[in-house]
């Protein structure tokens, strides 16, 4: 049997007459960019994460660069944040010329809130939470920190759609929620597109601006903006899913549930639940020190996986100039050696699922 990481025609497929009329009807309307249909996306999205103002842009990179530039966080700030995240998460606040300040993860992968407070210096301005790979981050007690210091709290949301920590959603819990809409995520397009959320009016216009060369009127440029615009064909077919969402919710939520009772295999980790936080499953992530040998064993049998992430941002090429080396963020750099992605997807089947369940309970050292 042959299994993909990931099949993305599939979920089109699923809803393929939907999909085909919203993308037909954005095309038949002749405006291409900043219309109806993102203004009708904006207040969908911004009703299902339970936001006051949801404004749409580019990608989640550019959500979480805009995020940090509308808070004036700039050269000479610092900003806390994982460091066992994707560089996306830095690159929003060192494209802003401040510095990141790495924190390592607890045991359910996200930022341990209990390192968070010996990382706050006079220069620190905000603390830029990821819920990594779908579970939401210890929010209360982020938040209790970030009030306590006068921080700002910004939530990089691009991999927990939906998430929920004690009943409340991810995005909504800080002054900003950042989302990427890359087609792999829960909610994904079918390009490049992301939004930021917020329920602060101001923040909101002052993105509108940054989102749209610095403007509300055009040829009226208040401020320094850059072109990042979520465009009407996208938010039209993020409309269709974002209608779907629960259903496709359900079935991750099913397969991630057949790995954990089912998967009993004692070389393999299976990933922790946090009490409180709901979990949306994005990345199902296994653990082992035998992680390239399992890898191979998994591809030699018909199974593709994925290593998120080889590498930490500040073992990273691009940040030689932070000074950091190896050992520095000895946790992080062990996830990064031992965590493996498994299949897990809109539309796998059943059969599939038994597989990847069968091989890896097979596999032995």
């Amino acid at each position: 049997m042959k299994i993909n990481f990931t099949e993305l025609k599939r979920g089109y497929e699923k809803y393929k007459k939907e999909y085909d009329k919203a993308a037909i009807e954005a095309l038949e309307s002749g405006w291409y960019i900043l219309g109806k249909k993102v203004e009708e996306f904006e207040n969908n999205f911004s009703n299902f994460v339970g936001a006051k103002h949801c404004v749409g842009v580019n990608s989640g990179l550019d959500a979480l660069i805009l995020a940090v530039r509308s808070l004036n966080i700039g050269r000479g700030d610092e900003v806390i944040v994982p460091a066992n995240t994707y560089i996306a998460t830095v690159l929003g606040i060192t494209e802003n010329d401040a510095t990141p300040i790495f924190v390592e993860p607890d045991e359910y992968y996200n930022i341990d809130a209990n390192k968070i407070e010996e990382k706050i210096t006079d220069r620190t301005k905000a603390i830029m939470v990821v819920h990594l790979y779908g579970q939401a981050a210890n929010m209360k007690r982020i938040k209790e920190i970030a009030d306590k210091h006068n921080l700002y709290l910004i939530e990089d949301c691009a991999q927990s759609h939906g998430a929920k920590f004690e009943g409340k959603t991810t995005g909504t819990y800080g002054d900003i929620g950042c989302f990427s809409f890359y087609p792999t995520k829960n909610l994904g397009a079918f390009g490049d597109a992301g939004a930021i959320v917020t329920d602060n009016v101001e923040v909101a216009e002052k993105i509108k601006m940054l989102r749209n060369y610095g403007s509300q009127k055009k040829y009226h440029n208040k401020i320094e903006g850059i072109n990042s615009r979520i465009d009407e064909i996208q938010a039209s077919l993020l409309n269709v899913k974002l209608k779907h969402y629960n259903e496709l919710r359900k079935q991750r939520e099913k397969i991630a549930n057949r790995y954990l009772s089912e998967i009993t295999n004692p070389r393999v980790e299976l990933p922790k639940a946090r009490k409180g936080s709901e979990h949306v499953w994005h990345l199902f992530e296994i653990r082992t020190a035998e992680r390239d040998k399992l890898q191979a064993y998994l591809r030699n049998n018909g199974i593709g996986t994925q290593i998120h992430y080889p590498i930490p941002p500040h073992l990273s090429e691009a940040y030689e100039y932070l000074g950091y080396k190896k050992g520095d963020f000895p946790i992080t750099e062990k996830l990064a050696d031992t965590l493996l992605s498994l299949p897990i997807y809109d539309g796998m089947k059943d059969e599939e699922i038994d597989y990847v369940i069968k091989i890896i309970n097979e596999y032995e050292s």
